[in-house]
């Protein structure tokens, strides 16, 4: 028995090439916090978060034009490399306007957890 060769018909190239490398894409230009800046209410909004050494609360200020200020309300991190994290995830935040960013190395929890607050407090303005 000789082993049949199978080919890619040339119509499906096009298919696969957007399949693979365009689709992939998309979600990241319309994320969550592109339709989040059209969609709050402006306030000041509390969330909460788990971070590696407890709950982390932060108040988040919301103006028509997006996110205006963010304060750390409380946590229980330590101050390096967790506060150190937090701080500069928030600036991050105030500079971008989106929070899908990546966590800060060596302080993934506490990233995490300060991330989830943020969302949680826009959550809170985004709801009817």
């Amino acid at each position: 028995m000789t082993a049949k060769k199978t080919h890619i018909s040339k119509a499906l190239l096009p298919i696969l090439f957007w399949s693979i490398f365009v689709l992939p894409l998309i979600p990241g230009c319309l994320s969550s916090d592109f339709i989040r800046e059209a969609s709050f209410t402006p306030g000041i909004y509390e969330g909460t978060g788990q971070g590696r050494r407890g709950a982390i609360r932060v108040r988040v200020q919301l103006s028509p034009a997006g996110i205006e200020d963010i304060v750390i309300v409380s946590h229980r991190e330590n101050a390096y490399p967790g506060v150190t994290a937090m701080e500069e995830l928030l600036e991050e935040i105030l500079e971008t306007g989106l929070t899908d960013l990546d966590t800060v190395s060596g302080a993934t929890f506490s990233s995490r957890g300060f991330l989830e607050a943020v969302e949680d407090a826009l959550r809170k303005a985004s709801a009817p």
